[in-house]
């Protein structure tokens, strides 16, 4: 065996265990998920319980008092709304500002770029004012409004659609296609890598968005998970198997997203860092 082939196995041995590592926060709380609440905490720990209470903590959490279905719901709406919102508009302002010649093109994108310096946190109080005066405070309507683009997410796509050879769009054009077409029949499909990384990212930060729902909204039913994980430390504060339910069923979509298409999430954010 070569030394180089000796060593890339060890390296891989390394992050392998480094990997399950990193696995045990999540399997923790799978076990106690899945535990009576005296075995939760007990020491040692015991990873596979003795007495199973899989069903009874998944119907507290699901069928109980606080109700986590309609924050899986809220969230979800929330989420896929924002999703498809930051993919049109996003993609229109990256096809503009990377294909289309315009006075002032590139000053428009130093400008858009430096907005990224302003925190979200420095911009609540005129979101609170301007979401008090449009009548959109307390909706869903309100957060997904604001959600709707992307500074970071335009950057991104625009870097990708650089690297697209302007072949494309020039034949397009001599065969009379418009720019809507152009963006439509050609941009969109030679950049689906970039916008499945951008659904993906985009899918999980809103799913996980605290601050917003916390400012934005009042009523309890227009509550996404975050604000319903806050509702099930209150009224299970001390029941640590059933805290645990409700955050290994609030995580099971991301941790599915990012299974399925990590590849394409790799992929896409590598293309969209080195092209143009």
């Amino acid at each position: 065996m070569s030394r180089a082939k000796a060593g890339k196995i060890v390296a891989t041995a390394l992050m392998a265990a480094f990997s399950v590592l990193f696995l045990v926060p999540l399997i923790w709380m799978v076990s106690a998920a899945s535990k009576v609440e005296s075995e939760v905490l007990e020491y040692p720990i015991r990873w596979i319980p003795d007495h199973w209470n899989f069903a009874a903590n998944f119907r507290t959490v699901w069928l109980g008092d606080v109700p986590f279905a309609l924050f899986y719901w809220n969230s979800f709406k929330l989420a896929a709304a924002m999703t498809l919102g930051t993919l049109l508009f996003s993609s229109m302002a990256a096809f503009s500002l990377s294909k289309l010649r315009f006075r002032g093109r590139d000053l428009a994108f130093g400008l858009l770029l430096s907005f990224m310096i302003i925190p979200p946190e420095a911009t609540l109080v005129p979101r609170y004012m301007l979401m008090k005066w449009f009548h959109l405070y307390n909706s869903h309507e309100g957060l997904i409004v604001m959600g709707l683009f992307s500074i970071y997410f335009t950057f991104l796509l625009r870097q990708f659609m650089l690297g697209i050879h302007n072949d494309f769009i020039e034949a397009a054009r001599m065969d009379g296609a418009g720019y809507a077409t152009v963006y439509w029949r050609i941009m969109i499909p030679l950049s689906k890598p970039i916008l499945a990384t951008v659904a993906i990212i985009k899918f999980i930060w809103s799913w996980n968005d605290y601050q917003n729902a916390l400012i934005f909204l009042i009523d309890r039913d227009l509550y996404p998970i975050p604000l319903g994980m806050q509702l099930f430390r209150n009224d299970f504060a001390d029941n640590y198997s059933v805290l645990m339910m409700a955050s290994l069923s609030a995580i099971v979509p991301l941790l599915l997203v990012f299974v399925v298409l990590q590849k394409q999430v790799i992929k896409g954010i590598s293309l969209g860092g080195v092209k143009g």
